[in-house]
């Protein structure tokens, strides 16, 4: 019997990527498309959904190609995105009727103000889990219903669709046959009711999107029809879709309550899997869907850092430190134990649990002894600290998810450094698993559809596919960690609007 393998498809915010494992989660080859994006205004980003599509074809064609395998070997194919990104099109035609509008965007924001400024924002929250902020996808669609001549007539007419990234290259790959979502792309849009999962009607009405325009919402692990035979030269199953932190949540194998997971790229997403029961939480965090498996539903709490890498980077474009990520590390290990310096990276405000839009960064502590390498050191602790602040959220929101055996699993540029990781330990005082293999996105969209292709019987099996983790345990004692973390407290609020 030949190999049965899974091709992931992983579609970001910069670039494509295709990946093909076999069934051990072991990668074969992989291809890469960079993605470019277009800022038309201030606050606002678009991509172009017609390269977004041409690039998935790409990068599925060469990672085939590249290791030599039959298409015949594919048993499923699992698609995973960027979410909130959102595509409206025509029916007919399958052409775009306006760029997609990317998460990054903030052209909806006075939207969310006037609503939130009229008592919606509760509710919202009730139904969606999210709060009212133009990072997520509805205020988006009925932005581009309203300003694209026609559209919303065409809309009410059923000659449009619309959907995020995942929708829009399902509908592309089927060849029109297949108009789907998943629960977790569903769950970061304002207009699904993450209980009932279902549309709400309510958020439908509220952000002014029409029901006809949406996709059917299926689980992560289902069918999701054949690609057409052009693509990749005989039809493939799609069997498996998520969006790319929850597919993140499943590569890291946090099926179970108290999991949790953070991914630490230009800014840093962590998730908590809380299990069956949805979680409300008083911390601001949001509460999305982790899966949903076999029609089961479990949660999860999510917090988001604006600057993670985006600090380090920092470090080379504001502070002239050259070498790249690496000399910045070198520099910052230099540093005196004591140096007492904290860098508060609000450069596009401060995310959870703060969500204070208006923050602006600063340095707090400067000695005449200090110098680049403090604040070097400083600047990655600022990762490490934001990430005590998630963590107490989570604790205060889920306090019978969150065991004293907790840990956090990580992936992502960041976590390639050893140091960093034992540092995030130490400032957190959570073991800290590093995983081996980074492109967890992709490989959570590939065990999710060999789940759905029958490959995997259960989500433990799925799971046990992962490659191993480094375990790193908390180095620094309690009086230093508490101490770092008071410095970091008395620091943030000075920089709030």
């Amino acid at each position: 019997m030949a190999e049965q393998l899974i091709l992931a498809l992983d579609q970001g915010t910069t670039s494509t990527r295709a990946i093909l494992f076999d069934a051990t989660g072991a990668a074969l080859a992989d291809a890469t498309r960079p993605l470019r994006q277009s800022y038309p205004a201030d606050g606002w980003v678009e991509h172009d959904a017609e390269e977004i599509f041409a690039a998935c074809v790409a990068v599925l064609r060469e990672a085939m190609e590249t290791s030599g395998r039959a298409v015949s070997d594919v048993v499923a194919i699992g698609v995973t995105n960027q979410r909130e990104t959102v595509v409206v099109w025509d029916k007919s035609t399958g052409r775009p009727i306006h760029p997609a509008i990317v998460w990054q965007d903030r052209r909806t924001a006075d939207v969310c103000d006037r609503l939130r400024s009229d008592g919606h924002e509760a509710r919202v929250a009730e139904v969606t889990g999210l709060l009212l902020d133009p990072y997520f996808s509805g205020p988006k669609i009925a932005w581009i219903l309203d300003r694209v001549q026609g559209a919303r007539a065409r809309a009410q007419a059923g000659e449009l669709l619309c959907g995020t990234i995942d929708s829009w290259v399902i509908w592309r790959l089927t060849a029109g046959k297949v108009h789907a979502t998943d629960a977790t792309n569903a769950s970061r849009t304002l207009l699904f009711d993450i209980e009932a999962q279902a549309w709400s009607p309510p958020m439908l009405e509220l952000f002014d999107v029409p029901a006809n325009l949406l996709p059917r919402v299926l689980d992560c692990a289902d069918d999701y029809g054949v690609t057409a035979t052009e693509i990749l030269g005989r039809e493939v199953p799609i069997r498996g879709v998520a969006g790319d932190q929850q597919a993140a949540l499943m590569g890291q194998g946090c099926i179970r309550p108290g999991q949790m997971k953070a991914t630490y790229g230009t800014g840093c997403f962590m998730l908590i899997n809380t299990g069956e029961a949805r979680p409300v939480s008083r911390s601001r965090l949001l509460t999305t869907v982790a899966a949903r498996v076999a029609g089961k539903t479990t949660y999860a709490l999510e917090g988001s850092i604006f600057v993670a890498g985006a600090a380090v980077q920092w470090l080379g474009e504001g502070l002239g430190i050259t070498g790249g990520p690496r000399a910045a590390e070198a520099l910052a290990r230099t540093a005196r134990p004591d140096h007492g310096v904290v860098v508060v990276p609000a450069f596009t405000g401060l995310g959870a649990p703060w969500w204070d839009a208006g923050a602006r960064g600063a340095i707090f502590g400067l000695t005449r002894d200090a110098g680049l390498a403090e604040i070097a050191a400083a600047t990655f602790d600022s990762c490490a600290l934001q990430s005590r602040d998630l963590i107490e959220a989570m604790r205060a929101d889920a306090p019978d998810a969150f065991g004293d055996d907790a840990q956090l699993r990580i992936d992502g540029g960041m976590s390639k450094s050893a140091w960093f990781s034992q540092r995030l330990a130490d400032l957190t005082g959570m073991r800290v698993q590093r995983a081996s293999y980074l492109e967890t996105t992709a490989l959570g969209a590939a065990l999710f559809a060999g789940l759905g292709a029958g490959l995997y019987a259960s989500e433990d099996e799925a799971v046990a596919a992962r490659p191993t983790a480094e375990a790193l345990t908390p180095g620094l004692g309690l009086h230093e960690r508490e101490a770092a973390y008071a410095r970091w407290l008395d620091a943030v609020p000075r920089v709030r609007s």
